[in-house]
């Protein structure tokens, strides 16, 4: 099968190559799924799991990429809940080869059944960043109506589904971003935005609940806005500083088959627009990780037309 692969972390997405691989197998408890779009984080190629196998042993050349939708084209031994020739989208395992290519073998549990009248590049969208606003907000931060959101990066890949999954649970919801960024934030249920460059962080006063994926002075600063039993949670590594009165939680998003079903669900409600901003074919994959110009949203490859 063709595939991305990589080879040397210090390359970063320049050391990125189509290969030949070979096709997977599926375990016990795996499918194989046919890939037919896939998600690609820039960040996971600084995660151990992108080079080794849970014994910490070498698997390069990997394949990256851990989002995925396609059909099912094989089942392991033991699997139940899904079919061959179903149609799904969910997460592939972070130290198992990955969703880059024309096939993956994934644990059955990591995905979801895809509704027929949701595009595969759509499915694709929804994993790691719909994941990690829900269980940001829901799970972690236990986010209630009325409270006070603070969302980094409120118009980004993370932070547009933080946006819209905390304005629509109630909450109030302040953005931030790039000047450039105010619009899309606002567009997307934000109530106020900072410009992180121009305006004043602190002129923000308390919230509830901080969703951070920035990490360092960023991090620091909004752990002191933060309200007496209120909470920082964070994607951008543990935080330097706590709130005082609060608590801080740092996380890595899990795949989970329901609130999978509750992401896509909302997407054919017209209640959650997934951020997609360049698609790509797999033979042009390299490049589209690699532009000469800021695309805003996700870059998902369609692995097949």
């Amino acid at each position: 099968m063709k595939a991305i692969v990589v080879t040397d972390q210090a390359a970063g997405t320049a050391g990125m190559m189509l290969a030949e691989r070979p096709d997977p197998e599926a375990a016990s408890n795996d499918v194989v799924v046919e890939v037919h779009a896939s998600g690609f984080t820039p960040g996971e190629l600084t995660w151990p799991g992108t080079w080794t196998d849970r014994l910490g042993r070498d698997r390069t050349p990997s394949i990256p990429g851990h989002e995925l939708a396609g059909v099912v084209s094989a089942l392991g031994y033991g699997t139940r809940g899904l079919t061959v020739g179903q149609r799904v989208f969910g997460l592939a395992d972070w130290t198992r080869d990955g969703t880059l290519a024309e096939y993956v073998a994934v644990e059955a549990r990591n995905l979801a059944p895809l509704p027929g009248d949701v595009d595969f590049t759509i499915g694709a969208s929804l994993p790691v960043s719909g994941l990690t606003a829900w269980q940001g907000l829901f799970v972690h931060g236990r986010l209630q109506m009325g409270q006070a959101v603070l969302v980094h990066g409120a118009a980004g890949g993370v932070g547009s589904m933080v946006t819209q999954l905390a304005r629509e649970a109630g909450g109030y919801v302040i953005g931030t971003g790039r000047s450039a960024d105010r619009q899309a934030a606002l567009d997307l249920g934000a109530q106020e935005f900072v410009d992180l460059d121009n305006d004043s962080l602190e002129d923000v006063g308390g919230v509830d609940l901080v969703f951070d994926v920035i990490g360092g002075d960023i991090g620091t600063r909004s752990a002191r806005l933060v309200r007496p039993g209120g909470m920082l949670v964070t994607i951008a590594g543990p935080p330097e500083v706590v709130p005082a009165a609060g608590l801080a939680v740092d996380f890595v998003v899990e795949a989970d088959r329901a609130q999978l079903g509750e992401l896509v669900q909302r997407v054919r409600d017209g209640r959650l627009r997934p951020n997609v901003g360049n698609t790509a074919t797999l033979d042009l994959a390299v490049a589209a990780f690699n532009p000469t110009e800021r695309v805003r949203g996700r870059t998902i490859i369609r692995v097949r037309a």
